[in-house]
């Protein structure tokens, strides 16, 4: 029985005109029998990795576990069952002692600590993001040396810099003051914010400069305008990283700020609370939790955008 091209007629102009090496030019999807998995990757490759982040999960996670449960138990229970708690031992008599203790004032330290975060990235952004933007878009040598000088600040570590940071501040007559400490603060922020920003704005095609100069828009108003609100993935990233390390910081408002300030954040504030009852556990733990609570349902609420402003730079475009 033989087919003419009448009895066709609805072959496309795709099938009459397709390239006969297209299908060896496309990888199979056959996989073969026995082989990995998809990706090259095994089941004994799989398992593995599950074993080693539930490991690592248990690690982290036990530690956190133990601190929650033991801010609602006496002493003795903390000590005879580290891992369990009773509905008849829970209580929230020492979560209220803690928040109401005279020695740590909750409420002034997370104040004082939001203040902080707050500038701390402002500063950052309103610094960082003008400066990757002229290392993004430049073509030239120093444009690249420069987020190298940026970049090496994140291999010097920071305890190194304190003594000569002090020294700095004590001549300009910024130790012990708000300011100053919010100067070391964003200048320790600096260098991974402009890697960061720098990576992004890669990515950001330079035909909408090209669009908006042509509009007539100076470099200042093309950046802030148009190009600054595509970084919103990679600004909130920012946001979040800057805001934990600026929150978790002992060291640094430890010494900068020092005990004679009077100013205290969150770890100060414990530090100060807990050091006369460091055996005491119905006094350490609960503050201990009033001082991660925050920062760690932030970090849940968040963690996407960390993940997303990351891996932004490199998906993009």
């Amino acid at each position: 029985m033989t087919t003419s091209l009448q009895d066709t007629p609805n072959l496309g102009a795709e099938a009459l005109l397709a390239d006969p090496l297209d299908d060896r030019r496309r990888p199979s999807r056959r996989r073969r029998s026995g082989g990995p998995a998809r990706g090259g990757r095994s089941p004994l490759a799989a398992t593995v990795r599950w074993i080693v982040l539930g490991a690592i999960s248990v690690v982290m996670l036990v530690p956190l576990y133990v601190l929650v449960i033991s801010a609602f138990k006496p002493q003795d229970e903390i000590i005879r069952h580290p891992l369990e708690i009773s509905a008849g031992s829970f209580t929230f008599e020492f979560l209220w002692n803690a928040i109401t203790s005279s020695k740590f004032n909750v409420i002034a330290a997370y104040g004082i600590t939001l203040l902080f975060v707050a500038l701390v990235n402002l500063f950052c952004i309103l610094l960082s993001a003008p400066v990757a933007y002229v290392i993004a878009r430049g073509r030239k040598k120093w444009h690249m040396a420069l987020l190298l000088l940026f970049v090496s600040g994140l291999f010097i570590p920071g305890q190194v810099t304190l003594i000569p940071v002090v020294f700095v501040l004590r001549v300009l007559g910024l130790i012990n003051t708000i300011p100053g400490f919010i100067l070391f603060e964003t200048a320790a922020t600096l260098p991974v914010t402009i890697f960061l920003f720098s990576a992004y704005l890669r990515t950001v095609p330079r035909d909408i400069d090209e669009a908006a100069a042509l509009d007539g828009a100076g470099r200042i108003r093309i950046f802030w305008s148009c190009v600054f609100p595509i970084m919103r993935p990679v600004v909130a990233t920012v946001v979040v990283l800057n805001s934990i390390g600026v929150w978790n910081d002992f060291v640094s408002p430890q010494i900068i700020l020092g005990p004679g300030s009077g100013i205290y954040t969150v770890t100060t504030g414990v530090y100060a609370a807990v050091g006369e009852f460091s055996t005491d556990y119905t006094v350490v733990f609960p503050t201990l939790l009033l001082a991660i609570a925050p920062i760690v349902i932030f970090f849940i609420i968040m963690q996407r955008h960390i993940i997303g402003g990351l891996v932004a730079g490199a998906t993009k475009g």
